[in-house]
């Protein structure tokens, strides 16, 4: 289908995205997503063919999903504004993140 008309019919249509998962720290949730909102998406916006960010949070581990326009963009954010990133959330995660990506995204708006 054309994009064009996916985006015509409430379908926001990305090339690329990428997925970070990672289990978050006891108690740190709350303090996590405040700094994610605070520090974290304004960078994120700033990024050339940056669409899109998704985060889900629990106890458990979190999901980060961005939405890129193509893969050239995000893994130019990879290399030049990730570590960034990665450096200012080291305090409320457990481990390495597992970074994972796909080769075509799609979102759904309510119609």
């Amino acid at each position: 289908m054309k994009t064009s008309y996916l985006k015509a019919q409430g379908v926001g249509v990305m090339r690329f995205a990428r997925n970070v998962q990672f289990q978050v720290k006891t108690g740190k949730e709350t303090e996590l997503n405040n700094l994610f909102e605070k520090e974290v998406l304004p960078m994120l916006r700033k990024q050339d063919g940056f669409q899109e960010e998704v985060t889900l949070l629990n106890p458990k581990g979190a999901h980060f999903i961005s939405l890129w326009d193509n893969r050239k963009n995000a893994e130019t954010y990879e290399k030049a504004t990730y570590p960034q990133i990665l450096a200012k959330l080291t305090t409320f995660i457990i481990g390495t993140p597992v970074v994972e990506t796909y080769e075509t995204a799609s979102s759904y708006a309510r119609a």
